[in-house]
């Protein structure tokens, strides 16, 4: 089956890439997921106390206002509900494909079409928009002796509801946003709960409050005050990267998540265990009220040991320790710079998205790749951010790609990608303006690739990356077309629109 544009992924970015074409007038397009609906990672993760920890105005579409929010920070339920009524809302579910993993997307360089295997058949696109996600696939450690544990095992993604945890002696390995979510909410129920945590993870007050009648009220009949509402939250959490590009900003923040941590954990051998050692914002800043306040219970112990080995009746440490378990959950995160759909994308020539990403990940204005013609890729190379909303990333991206159809269009130009040289100075560009970031003090986080370089975070504001994804340059790209392999100087050189 053909159609003019195929999008990956069902969640934020595919959604919002489906309902942006529609209204501007692309109609030919499909959506596939594997799942059985839509929603992404909003789908998938169902832990207990699931959470997002960015305002519900800033989380959601700008195009789409949810006026209904109930709390200032929404919970996955509440999230899911939204994706799917936008679906509604826009019309666009016969243009989804659920229950179709895309098992390979290959570009056909004789018919300048993208070729897709779909686990609900075949299909070509003339584009490809990826919008499988960062937080899509868990990352599970490969640990010695997993396969011999006889009791329950799964990730936090997987959450089983099947698996009653009262009574369990539970261990949780990892520390990340997370567990720091669904740890309070089986402290109380099970009768054993071991943490092993690899690295403390510095925790900010999370300022919920939920969200009258009286203000649902007005968002829906004032006019304009949704919008105000967000415009102020723009700029509250722009305004907090400044401590993320100039670390020093951050001495304050520091200081009340540590008298927080004081507060709440009067042990000081616990207390100890549980101090940051390292610049706040480094890795990913958490938010919890009620995180370290469960690991002073006393059906909880906090192991900093490295784990040695599973054992059929739990797990030994580097120390030499046993600790009992029934129940192994692992909250440690997602394959985000080795994303498994980068192994099914090929370009010119064949090349897969993990070979011309081995070892670091790039992307020119993190959404298109030198090498994949029409491939538009959200939430791409350094396109994450560590202090406000990403949708704000995927819309601008959004409009990135709707300008490059339309110039397509308009210069019936068959297919594009951007030149490597406009790939590199881009990169340099990133790479130039993490110099003196947080992200450069020194710590291991998951921003960073086998390299050490970090290509998931945006070195900027928000605002920034929008500015510089408002034009489409055409001088920055190179025409395909069939049977001719485009080289930096076989490009198009017209004015920007």
């Amino acid at each position: 089956m053909e159609t003019d544009v195929a999008i990956i992924g069902a969640g934020f970015g595919g959604l919002g890439a489906a309902i942006r074409l529609q209204r501007a007038g692309f109609t030919d397009f499909l959506v596939f997921d594997r799942g059985e609906d839509v929603g992404g990672t909003w789908r998938d993760n169902t832990y207990p106390g699931c959470a997002c920890d960015v305002p519900s105005h800033l989380y959601s579409f700008s195009f789409a206002p949810n006026a209904g929010w109930s709390n200032a920070f929404s919970g996955q339920p509440e999230i899911w509900d939204y994706l799917r009524g936008c679906v509604d809302r826009f019309g666009i579910r016969p243009r989804l494909r659920l229950r179709h993993e895309v098992h390979e997307a290959r570009w056909d360089e004789q018919r300048q079409r993208w070729l897709l295997r779909t686990s609900g058949g075949d299909h070509s696109a003339r584009v490809l928009i990826c919008a499988a996600g960062p937080l899509s696939d868990p990352a599970i450690p490969d640990l010695p002796g997993i396969d011999e544990f006889a009791g329950t095992v799964f990730h936090s993604a997987r959450w089983r509801h099947d698996h009653d945890l009262t009574g369990r002696r539970v261990a949780v390995i990892g520390t990340g946003a997370s567990a720091v979510q669904f740890v309070p909410q089986i402290q109380p129920t099970v009768e054993k709960l071991t943490l092993f945590q690899r690295t403390p993870a510095w925790i900010m007050p999370r300022l919920t409050r939920r969200i009258s009648r009286v203000e649902q009220a007005a968002f829906r009949t004032v006019p304009g005050a949704q919008r105000a509402a967000r415009a102020g939250l723009y700029l509250v959490r722009e305004s907090m990267g400044l401590g993320f590009l100039h670390p020093a900003v951050n001495r304050l923040a520091s200081r009340l998540s540590l008298r927080t941590l004081r507060r709440q954990v009067p042990d000081p051998h616990l207390r100890d265990k549980l101090t940051p050692r390292y610049a706040m914002g480094c890795k990913r800043v958490l938010i919890s009220n009620d995180y370290w306040p469960s690991l002073t219970r006393p059906n909880v112990d906090v192991v900093t040991a490295g784990i040695a080995r599973i054992v059929p009746d739990g797990l030994v440490t580097d120390d030499d320790v046993h600790h009992p378990a029934d129940t192994i959950i692992f909250g440690t995160g997602f394959h985000v710079t080795d994303s498994p759909v980068v192994r099914r994308i090929h370009g010119r020539g064949g090349r897969s998205l993990a070979e011309a990403w081995t070892p670091s990940m790039r992307a020119y204005q993190g959404t298109t790749i030198a090498g994949f013609p029409n491939l538009f890729f959200l939430l791409g190379p350094n396109t994450g951010l560590g202090h406000t909303s990403v949708v704000l990333m995927i819309e601008a991206q959004l409009h990135l790609v709707l300008a490059a159809l339309r110039h397509m269009r308009a210069k019936g130009i068959q297919a594009i990608e951007p030149t490597a040289q406009a790939q590199r100075r881009w990169t340099e560009r990133i790479d130039q303006k993490m110099t003196g970031t947080v992200w450069e003090t020194g710590c291991q986080s998951w921003y960073l690739d086998s390299t050490g370089r970090n290509t998931t975070i945006w070195p900027g504001f928000a605002t920034s990356f929008r500015m510089r994804l408002r034009r489409f340059r055409p001088a920055d790209y190179q025409v395909a077309t069939a049977g001719n392999t485009p080289n930096d100087t076989e490009r198009e050189h017209v004015d920007a629109v």
